[in-house]
């Protein structure tokens, strides 16, 4: 659907082609003189833009001298054709009407006093203005080459949309709070490296707020040189935005709408000089960035087994650096003799073996004593992944009794805290006396889990009491919990890792192992289907061995 009735074909540098015959007048700034508009007849006369869809469009309406002068500025504001003088007057004078720029006492941010207020989020409110101010933007940008424009959130997202619509320009979006879920991007939208982006911004003092959007426009090899703003306060924006390569277009100078406004009689000349000496007197300085705190040196796995005050985890962090690997694989296969053929075929390569023994077709002693081998062989640790969730006293009975007797041969296992602390005494009290470890699920994998948040916290201020039995977590971005990943002695192991990102149909989501290593700072990736489905499981452990430990490598300079 076309939003506007007039549309040339614009070319690669952002110009529109026009039929022979046709001129218009080049935009220029308020108070200056401007041409008529020509049409192709050469006639002063312009067709009214028909309804459309009832997008933006007006029927005709009769000539009246008491209709307001509003109405036919409206109408051309449809059209890609320059502002008449006194279409731009009349946006200055709606922007005051709507209270877009006002005149008074503000107290401002910074805590100074202003003469002057400009507030153009009210806007939104007012489609006549909007289209008008997209127009006279536009205007300023139109023969300039770029391929995507980019709005700084949030007044200006609609002012650029309502570009987008009006003259077919590719837009994409910066979020100000990145998600950590999702594509956890940036910037959201269609577009490719090396594309030209032009910045649209509302309102421009120092550039700060433009230079926020500029940095991840830049991380995606973006190429940004232009922005255009409706206006410019004259406070030292434009000169801190060309320090870092910025032209700034401004549709007005707050300067040149004082202008107006005093024209019209709108603003006395005590005011305007008010306004005037403000400007004067406060020039805007960007601020020097502090320098960001030196991120804590990452400490090796030899290092911090020294730290660990529960035994297995010594050991665990010791047999990560004896054999140059951070993979533990998930055997979540269906019978006793997979998972042993599979411990077998995979066992160099990893420093944890994770079981769910309750899904295996039978169990008994001997497959016990045959997995205690192959551990004791291949130098790993065994991970029964039983997630107890219930009160201390039944777990004292799940973790050292009834069928499996988890405690007798695995040397990790791992609890929910939803049932409070007391499902760490009574799992301490049966795992303790056997030098084994436990691991507390402070987050996972899956979409829409409850175990996030304030949860997490709880889980990671349990761990710090019962150091001698839990070893570390099962978590998903320990990088992004208050004060980090906590204590170096304890280990953060994290689910849900494929060489490549992504998710399946019943809410697994995949991170990769540069991801989980370097960015979220965990120390143990768990991979499961990647390498139990792969045609040859020692093949592609050994591959996910060397990329888990690349992370871990790359995290260390």
């Amino acid at each position: 659907m076309r939003l506007f009735s007039q549309r040339p074909h614009r070319t690669a540098a952002g110009a529109d082609k026009r039929p022979a015959g046709v001129t218009v007048a080049p935009a220029s700034p308020v108070g200056a003189s401007r041409a008529s508009q020509v049409s192709v007849d050469g006639s002063s006369k312009r067709e009214q833009p028909t309804a459309r869809m009832g997008v933006f469009h007006r029927h005709k309406q009769p000539a009246s001298a008491d209709a307001p002068s509003t109405s036919s500025v409206a109408a051309k504001a449809t059209t890609r054709e320059p502002m008449t003088q006194e279409e731009i007057e009349d946006l200055v004078l709606q922007l005051n009407k709507v209270g877009a720029v006002k005149f008074g006492e503000f107290k401002l941010k910074s805590g100074l006093m202003s003469p002057v207020y400009v507030d153009l989020r009210v806007i939104v409110s007012y489609p006549d203005v909007l289209e008008q101010v997209s127009r006279m933007m536009w205007a300023q940008i139109k023969d300039l080459n770029f391929d995507i424009m980019c709005g700084v959130p949030y007044t200006a997202l609609p002012i650029a949309t309502c570009m987008s619509l009006g003259f077919g320009l590719p837009m994409v979006m910066r979020r100000k709070e990145v998600k950590d879920y999702g594509t956890k991007k940036a910037i959201e939208g269609a577009y490719s490296a090396g594309q030209r982006c032009l910045i649209v911004e509302d309102l421009v003092t120092s550039g700060a707020s433009v230079l926020e959007t500029l940095d991840p426009l830049q991380k995606e090899q973006l190429q940004v040189t232009d922005v255009v703003v409706l206006i410019d306060r004259e406070q030292g924006g434009a000169a801190h935005l060309a320090k870092n390569g910025l032209t700034l277009h401004a549709a007005f100078k707050l300067s040149s709408m004082l202008d107006v406004l005093q024209k019209h009689q709108l603003v006395d000349e005590d005011v305007a000089g008010k306004v005037r000496a403000f400007i004067a007197e406060n020039q805007t300085q960007l601020p020097t960035p502090a320098a960001a705190p030196a991120a804590p040196k990452r400490l090796r796995y030899e290092e911090r087994a020294g730290l660990a005050k529960n035994s297995v985890a010594k050991r665990c962090f010791e047999i990560m650096a004896r054999k140059k690997t951070n993979l533990a694989v998930a055997a979540d296969v269906a019978t006793a003799d997979e998972m042993l053929a599979l411990a077998e075929q995979i066992g160099p390569h990893v420093c944890v073996f994770k079981t769910h023994v309750d899904i295996f077709d039978r169990w008994d002693d001997s497959i016990v004593a045959k997995l205690q081998e192959i551990a004791d062989r291949h130098d790993f640790l065994i991970f029964e992944d039983r997630k107890f969730a219930d009160i201390g006293n039944t777990v004292v009975s799940q973790y050292g009794g009834g069928i499996y007797k988890i405690a007798d041969w695995s040397h990790i296992t791992n609890a929910h805290l939803v049932p409070g602390p007391g499902i760490i005494d009574g799992l301490k009290q049966v795992g303790l006396p056997k030098g084994r470890g436990c691991l507390l699920l402070a987050e996972m994998s899956s979409k829409g889990t409850l175990a996030n948040g304030a949860y997490t916290e709880a889980v990671a201020e349990a761990a710090k009491q019962h150091e001698d039995f839990v070893m570390g977590f099962i978590s998903i971005n320990p990088a992004a919990w208050k004060g980090g990943p906590g204590s170096p002695g304890l280990i953060h192991m994290t689910p849900g890792v494929q060489l490549a990102e992504g998710g399946d149909a019943l809410g697994q989501q995949y991170n990769t192992p540069a991801n989980v290593i370097g960015t979220r700072s965990s120390d143990v990736i768990i991979v499961g289907r990647g390498i139990i489905k792969a045609a040859d499981p020692a093949t592609a452990a050994a591959e996910y061995q060397a990329a888990g430990w690349a992370a871990y490598e790359a995290s260390l300079a």
